[in-house]
C-alpha cells in the first residue's frame, strides 16, 4: 500500500477486541478520516431523514436485526439465504452506505470500520484489508472492564455481536466473515495491545 497516494484501510473485527480503537488511533496517526458512525449521518442526509431514525435501522435491536434472526433460522434449516419482503430496508441502507463509502474514498484517504468494506474495496489498487481478532478470554475481560457486566453477560454479548456480524457479511457479500482470504492481515490484538497493534500496522505500511 502506498500512503503517498489515496488509500483505503478497512478494519473488520471481532466484538471486544478493541478494533475500533485500533482504527481510531491509526486514523489519528495517518491524519485521515475514520468512517464508522459518520456513515450513518451521511446516509441520513441522503435520505433527508434525521440521524436517529437512520441509526435505528442499523441498531442491534431493531429492523435489520430482526431480519437476521429470521435469516439465521432459515440458514440453519436450509443452509442458504432466501430474501424476504422484510429485507428491503436493510438492503437499501447497506447499498446507500456502500455508495457513501465509495464517494469518500474517491476523493480522500480513509479508514473504514466494518460495513463489509473489505468486499466493497476488494479490487481497489491501494487498499489494505485488516481483520482484528483475539481469544475469547481476552475479549471477555475487555467487555467486563468496559461495560461493567458479568463474565457470562460479556460472553453472551460477544457471541451475539459476532453472530450478527458474520450473518451480515454472509448476507451482503456472499463470503465468510472469518475467511482469511478476504484480508491482507489477520492480527491477534491481544499479543500487542491497541497501540502495539497500530505500531505493527504502521511498520507494515512503511510509515514508522
Amino acid at each position: 500500500m502506498n500512503t503517498n497516494d489515496k488509500f483505503v484501510i478497512t478494519i473488520n473485527r471481532q466484538f471486544g477486541t478493541g478494533g475500533h480503537e485500533v482504527g481510531s488511533e491509526l486514523a489519528r496517526r495517518l491524519n485521515v478520516k475514520l468512517l464508522d458512525r459518520q456513515i450513518l449521518k451521511a446516509v441520513a442526509n441522503h435520505f433527508d431523514a434525521d440521524e436517529a431514525a437512520t441509526e435505528k435501522l442499523n441498531s442491534r435491536n431493531i429492523s435489520w436485526r430482526d431480519d437476521f434472526s429470521q435469516f439465521y433460522q432459515k440458514y440453519v434449516a436450509e443452509h442458504e439465504y432466501k430474501a424476504s419482503d422484510r429485507d428491503g430496508t436493510s438492503r437499501e441502507l447497506f447499498r446507500e452506505q456502500a455508495e457513501v463509502i465509495r464517494k469518500v474514498a474517491a476523493v480522500e484517504s480513509c479508514i473504514i470500520i466494518g460495513r463489509c468494506a473489505f468486499d466493497i474495496f476488494k479490487d481497489h489498487p491501494n487498499a489494505l484489508k485488516i481483520f482484528i481478532h483475539s481469544p475469547m478470554e481476552a475479549r471477555i475481560r475487555r467487555i467486563v472492564e468496559k461495560y461493567g457486566v458479568t463474565d457470562d453477560d460479556a460472553k453472551l454479548m460477544i457471541v451475539d455481536n459476532d453472530c450478527t456480524r458474520e450473518l451480515y457479511t454472509k448476507t451482503f457479500t456472499g463470503t465468510e466473515w472469518y475467511d482469511a482470504r478476504n484480508y491482507d492481515i489477520c492480527l491477534d490484538v491481544s499479543k500487542f495491545g491497541v497501540n502495539g497493534a497500530v505500531d505493527y500496522i504502521m511498520r507494515i505500511i512503511g510509515d514508522e
